[in-house]
């Protein structure tokens, strides 16, 4: 079995085909996609998606991307979805949070600052309910780690890692997986293959970013998460290992990540 940690199903890029995209990703061994939110708007669809499909579960979180847009009763609206998800078995985490200093408009020092704000108010909110996070950490792996040491939560996934050996290992530390998916399948990407081949294996999850961070076989169309199979044997040729010693390992790791999540 397989396991995509981070996968936009609703995304609209999809259309209508989400729920085939879940079948044909199960028809390849993916026993598990997990759907994050990215907005309050999106809370009930990521919900209502993961409940109409047999193999996802979904997560509830304020994206930093959509964060210039968010008020702060947002913040409230989360914590009172959250405090009745954790009646629902497929509700397995906070996110999409995290810190985004990529995206110029977002590094302007207002909106970095409100970035911080609600990256900070969504860990207590995560710590409150002792729910693991999933982080979007680009260009802000330093000060991701800065607040997650003082406000830590229950473990979680820096999704889409791509720091130093030093920021893994501090993830690691504290009790975080890291993601790996699409990137690594490029030949150029020289630092995240050789920490894909090198780091703890027990450290590792998989995850497409779909229809985002395309595979190198389908870049630059969407990607999608029946991808994951492929996206683990190239995993598996960096570390020398078998696709199913991969699998196996990747598997319980997103378990290990996401305790709540339930794999039939």
């Amino acid at each position: 079995m397989w396991i995509d940690t981070h996968c936009h199903l609703d995304a609209h890029e999809f259309g209508d085909e989400s729920a085939a995209q879940a079948a044909l990703a199960k028809a390849q061994g993916v026993g598990m996609i997990v759907i994050p939110a990215v907005e309050t708007a999106n809370f009930p669809i990521v919900a209502g998606l993961a409940a109409s499909v047999d193999n996802a579960c979904y997560a509830l979180g304020i994206h930093p991307i959509y964060v210039p847009n968010a008020k702060e009763d947002d913040l409230r609206v989360l914590r009172e979805q959250v405090a009745v998800a954790m009646a629902d078995p497929r509700f397995v985490a906070l996110g999409e949070i995290g810190l985004d200093f990529f995206i110029p408009m977002l590094t302007e020092p207002a909106m970095r600052e409100k970035q911080v704000f609600f990256f900070r108010e969504q860990l207590k909110i995560a710590r409150e309910f002792e729910l693991p996070v999933l982080m979007h950490v680009r260009r802000s792996q330093d000060v991701i780690l800065k607040h997650v040491r003082q406000i830590p939560p229950a473990g979680g996934i820096a999704h889409a890692f791509n720091g130093s050996d030093q920021q893994a290992k501090m993830y690691i530390d504290l009790g975080f997986k890291l993601g790996f998916g699409g990137a690594m399948t490029f030949t150029r990407a020289l630092q995240i293959r050789r920490m894909a081949a090198e780091l703890p294996l027990d450290t590792i999850v998989l995850e497409t970013d779909a229809p985002d961070i395309s595979p190198s076989w389908v870049h630059p169309g969407r990607n999608s998460p029946d991808q994951i199979p492929r996206i683990g044997a190239v995993l598996a040729e960096l570390r020398g290992m078998t696709v199913e010693q991969v699998a196996t390992a990747t598997t319980a790791n997103a378990r290990a990540a996401l305790p709540r999540m339930l794999l039939k």
